[in-house]
């Protein structure tokens, strides 16, 4: 079985779509949306989404949430998704056939507004991870509960889904499956494409060399 871990915060937007998205998956599944203190509709939108969609509240941050949601998940097999972020069919399928040599992983991506700026972000996105093995939590990054478990789960702070990639990268290379992950435009729009592009290239290079991370508005939420 594999467990969907999604973290939310005011996501009654988005969630409806991410959770259809994953209820048209042939694999068996859970899924445990884990809140960091909503203030709108999230809650009832995953405690109306049937038996299989467990709702748990966390300390707000994607990392401690993400962790919550680990430590009640029962399947071999974690995927941390995005609530904005939607699963091709077949995905689950695609991460339950791996072979027992591949601890972790993650999908191609692509957003969901058709703009010639976001095409070229996520071509060199994927490049990146592909030459890299560094992974974004928009590729909806999946690894085996017990290596996740050894590694101690996503560090604290910023940047937890690069932090994990890069200790699990130190002790197998992930996989980059075909499949593409489709991750909601709307921050780039907002922040304005190019603008984004750079801040996630600051921040990159500050965690790189150890300097106090810059471009920090990147972080900052877009409902």
């Amino acid at each position: 079985m594999i467990s969907l871990i999604i973290p939310t915060l005011n996501e009654e937007r988005a969630l409806p779509q991410t959770l259809a998205c994953v209820a048209r998956q042939d694999t068996a599944h859970e899924i445990i949306v884990a809140d960091g203190g909503s203030s709108d509709g999230t809650e009832a939108v995953a405690r109306n989404a049937g038996a299989g969609v467990q709702f748990i509240r966390s300390p707000r941050g994607r990392g401690p949430q993400m962790n919550a949601g680990a430590r009640l998940a029962r399947g071999d097999w974690l995927l941390f998704l995005h609530a904005d972020t939607l699963l091709p069919p077949g995905a689950l399928a695609a991460i339950e056939g791996l072979p027992s040599t591949v601890d972790a992983g993650c999908f191609h991506q692509a957003f969901s507004h058709d703009h010639l700026l976001l095409r070229a972000v996520s071509r060199l996105h994927n490049w990146r991870c592909k030459r890299t093995r560094i992974m974004y939590g928009d590729q909806a990054v999946f690894v085996r509960r017990s290596v996740f478990e050894v590694l101690g789960g996503f560090p604290a702070g910023d940047l937890e889904d690069v932090k994990l990639s890069e200790r699990l990268r130190a002790r197998r290379t992930p996989v980059l499956l075909p499949a593409v992950v489709v991750t909601d435009a709307r921050k780039f729009l907002a922040h304005g494409i190019v603008r984004s592009t750079l801040r996630i290239v600051l921040i990159l290079l500050c965690h790189r060399y150890r300097l106090p991370l810059a471009g920090r508005r990147f972080f900052e939420a877009v409902r």
